[in-house]
């Protein structure tokens, strides 16, 4: 695919945005204690004494999350996360993990190892532009959590008596969103079928050729390599639409996965996701067009301008239950609620089901018969 975009060099001079004052004071005015991020209210709130600060509304600050051209990338990315960070590392799965520099972590909020170290790591780490906010509270995921047991059809009875979640992590995971105008000349092989009187179909061939413009907005990529829970990505869909812009108070509470797929890296894969959109949306278009049976073949080169890019956060809650002696996981989307995740089965349930289904089988193809 071809790309009218300057080349970016990996090693260039990071620039710290020194803008960024709003520094988050995390001590409750009252009583010295931590105050946290409040999804419910929207606010900071203590959870000692009730003390409730409220974030302004998007409406109220005025300030949209900023798109940056990508050719300078490197001279414009902020380091500055707006207080002191530390990274942690997970020494069983891998996954890291960024937080105020005063919490701590017992454990990996992936995997559940207690291997969780410090790591001093040179490399800049880019702050968000930024946030798609929690609007599930943990409380929320719980109560989620026990309706979504129970609707599962197979699951023992005990477990969707008993079963609670526990170790409720949220966390914000990293992503790249890419907005850049498309040109695509193409050319595109279709087959029209005709039938003769003895049913015999003949296809005949035409090609066509044509130039498709089309504007892409927020190609989204998962910058995260280290994540194996195969949950995530399914419950990872979110509203992009209500994206904040960054502020250290969103966060406050909460951990954040540190990107482990560069910009550059990540403008490749969405690449690869936008040639599949312009392929099935240049097919679809020319097929109906001329009133085609099918698409033979189709070849096009991209040309890419005005290309921007956000780095952004987005929330999920992971928990895990145990039933039996068995670990099971979790994934809760902190924005939508949607869960995913694995849940016991009981033997009994899936052998009736079974044996049901075979008399409904039998039943309809006596009646049929008859």
């Amino acid at each position: 695919m071809a790309e009218n975009m300057g080349n970016t060099e990996e090693q260039v001079e990071v620039i710290t945005a020194a803008q960024t004052e709003d520094v988050t004071d995390k001590k409750c005015p009252n009583c010295g204690a931590t105050v946290v991020y409040d999804p419910e209210t929207l606010s900071m709130t203590c959870p000692f004494c009730g003390y409730s600060r409220t974030l302004p509304k998007p409406e109220d600050n005025g300030q949209d999350v900023e798109e940056l051209d990508f050719a300078s990338a490197k001279n414009r990315e902020s380091l500055d996360w707006g207080k002191e960070k530390k990274s942690l590392v997970c020494k069983n799965c891998g996954a890291e993990t960024i937080m105020d520099s005063a919490d701590t972590a017992q454990c990996c909020p992936y995997c559940g190892s207690t291997q969780v170290m410090p790591v001093d790591n040179d490399e800049d780490v880019v702050a968000p532009g930024g946030v798609v906010p929690f609007e599930i509270t943990k409380e929320k995921a719980a109560q989620l959590f026990k309706g979504w047991m129970k609707g599962k059809l197979f699951a023992p009875n005990e477990a969707k008596k008993s079963c609670e979640a526990k170790n409720f992590s949220g966390i914000y995971l990293p992503y790249w969103t890419y907005d850049s105008q498309t040109t695509s000349p193409y050319q595109i092989r279709l087959g029209f079928d005709s039938k003769d009187k003895d049913g015999n179909v003949t296809t005949t061939y035409r090609t066509y050729t044509g130039i498709y413009e089309r504007f892409i907005d927020d190609e989204t990529v998962y910058a995260s390599k280290k994540t194996t829970n195969r949950f995530i990505k399914a419950a990872s869909v979110f509203d992009f639409s209500k994206l904040r812009k960054y502020s250290p108070e969103f966060i406050a509470g909460f951990l954040a996965e540190r990107y482990t797929v560069g910009l550059d890296e990540g403008w490749e894969i969405a690449k690869t996701q936008i040639k599949s959109t312009l392929n099935s949306e240049i097919s679809s278009m020319e097929k109906k067009k001329h009133k085609a049976d099918r698409v033979d073949k189709l070849t096009f080169n991209t040309a890419y301008s005005k290309v921007t890019y956000k780095y952004v956060l987005a929330p999920i809650w992971i928990a895990n239950f145990k039933f039996k002696e068995k670990l099971y996981n979790i994934v809760i989307n902190g924005q939508t609620g949607q869960i995913k995740g694995e849940a016991p089965v009981s033997p009994i349930k899936v052998a009736v089901a079974i044996i049901l289904a075979i008399i409904a089988i039998i039943v309809v193809y006596a009646l049929l018969n008859n």
